[in-house]
């Protein structure tokens, strides 16, 4: 997969996802090439929004938080997005096997690592101190995201059939935005205790 592709994979099962699927490779490459590596970008620019443009696109904490409380905020959603993934694969490769295919846990990973790339590369916006862009580039991300899954499941988890990838693809999508949405409920909640022990 070419950074080129990226666009074409978005809206299509077969540019990229070819390369992808003939490249065989382990989850662990996923997991450092990709994934480890672009879970850092929300969490830098978290920190970097609330120390460069405090209250401009995220809410503002009042008394401002320390360099400690930051950093351990920033951890805390590296790790969640990291486990995220994690969880997404084994998800994706449940919800196959419910439907009497086996994709095998590197093709489930393939897919749960590649379709957040829009929202990571989105959190890039949080350098721009605009609450309306960011909530425009979240909306493309999300969107991105989801058309990922969709084209990405024929292709990676090898499933002929129309109806088991519709399937799955919704099934994966559906899952993955509640999965999304408790990773930023726990992420609040933890942070919530850390904050309260200031």
């Amino acid at each position: 997969m070419q950074l080129s592709d990226f666009p074409d994979m978005i809206v299509s099962e077969a540019s990229g996802w070819g390369e992808v699927d003939r490249a065989h490779r382990p989850y662990r490459w996923y997991l450092t090439r990709l994934v480890l590596p672009l879970c850092l970008l929300p969490s830098l620019l978290y920190v970097y929004a609330e120390l460069a443009h405090p209250g401009a696109v995220l809410p503002l904490t009042t008394p401002a938080l320390t360099g400690a409380q930051l950093f351990g905020s920033g951890l805390v959603l590296y790790i969640a997005q990291v486990a995220m993934v994690a969880y997404m694969a084994m998800l994706i490769q449940r919800t196959a096997l419910a439907r009497d295919h086996d994709p095998g846990f590197d093709g489930a990973y393939a897919l749960a690592a590649i379709a957040p790339l829009p929202l990571w590369l989105g959190s890039l916006a949080l350098a721009v101190p605009s609450l309306p862009f960011n909530m425009a580039v979240l909306v493309v991300a999300l969107g991105s995201s989801i058309a990922l899954i969709r084209h990405g499941v024929r292709p990676l988890l090898h499933i002929d059939d129309d109806r088991t990838a519709h399937f799955v693809a919704d099934m994966v999508t559906m899952a993955g935005m509640a999965a999304w949405i408790v990773l930023l409920m726990m992420s609040g909640l933890v942070l919530s205790m850390l904050f309260g022990l200031r």
